[in-house]
């Protein structure tokens, strides 16, 4: 049963948050955080008015990810980053009820209703929209939104998964494998990328996201981890450049396992369906693209 948002509160902020502040506190929080799917996320509505694109910063995630640079629209993929760190201060809070620390990002739903042009006079809503349980643990679903003269041009949902022990967690795995393989059907080869190992890095200084897990071996390791791993959020950016996106525009995403860094993987699509594989044909990203 997913659990319903608090009353929202809302906040406008007068600049972008810093990020390495929130994911510091984020940090330190997360050891006294219980995750359970009944508890209350937090009631807040951050936005931020008159959100910044920094066009130096554009032109890197541009190159980084793979989209042409000086396009006359953002890149599909790019009002999350501006969100971002409005995300990150709602994950970060004491009143968040999981651990921001091996948070998981799962899932990516975006609708662009037309193109968004960076100078555009926008504004930013960010929103945590519930807690629902996961076959892993539970998740949190948290809503971008970007206006521009009071119509919302852009809009996500992502899914962030915080991993506990569930009831009947086998049973539910076999049914989602049962799910994803009967979904996707096996798509024709397109190319072969090789990500260099300093993609999480390139990432990070594009996008403000600096997640130690992306950034070197000895960082990702501490998680876990054998080396550094792509940012989700780089992997389907990369796909969705390849594959085109029409200006009106539906994209899920769901991210399956990570890319180790540097390595080896093949974009695979066929009409508006895509893929990110791995060796041995492991899935890593799958996702879809269909008119608005």
């Amino acid at each position: 049963m997913t659990s319903a948002p608090a009353p929202s509160a809302e906040v406008r902020l007068a600049a972008s948050p810093a990020l390495t502040p929130l994911l510091a506190r984020g940090a330190l929080l997360s050891p006294l955080k219980r995750p359970r799917p009944g508890a209350d996320g937090p009631g807040t509505r951050l936005v931020l008015p008159g959100p910044r694109v920094d066009t130096a910063r554009l032109a890197a995630y541009e190159r980084v990810c793979g989209f042409p640079t000086g396009e006359d629209a953002l890149p599909v993929t790019y009002p999350h980053v501006l969100g971002f760190p409005l995300a990150m201060r709602l994950m970060s809070a004491p009143g968040f009820p999981l651990p921001l620390l091996g948070l998981v990002h799962t899932s990516i739903r975006i609708t662009r209703h037309r193109a968004t042009p960076p100078a555009g006079d926008y504004e930013l809503t960010v929103y945590v929209d519930g807690l629902a349980p996961h076959r892993r643990g539970t998740e949190a679903a948290v809503v971008t939104e970007l206006r521009d003269g009071g119509d919302v041009v852009w809009e996500s949902r992502s899914t962030y998964l915080a991993r506990h022990r569930t009831a009947d967690a086998g049973r539910q795995e076999e049914e989602k494998k049962k799910e994803e393989e009967e979904r996707d059907a096996p798509l024709p080869a397109v190319e072969e990328w090789r990500p260099a190992g300093d993609v999480g890095r390139r990432y990070a200084a594009a996008s403000g996201d600096r997640n130690p897990i992306h950034l070197y071996p000895f960082t990702a390791r501490l998680f876990g981890f054998p080396r550094a791993i792509a940012h989700g959020m780089w992997t389907v950016a990369r796909c969705l450049a390849a594959h085109g996106t029409p200006d009106a525009t539906r994209v899920r995403a769901d991210f399956r396992a990570p890319v180790l860094l540097p390595g080896t993987v093949t974009y695979a699509a066929a009409g508006g369906r895509f893929a990110l594989r791995g060796e041995g044909g492991r899935v890593h990203v799958a996702g879809e693209v269909a008119p608005a």
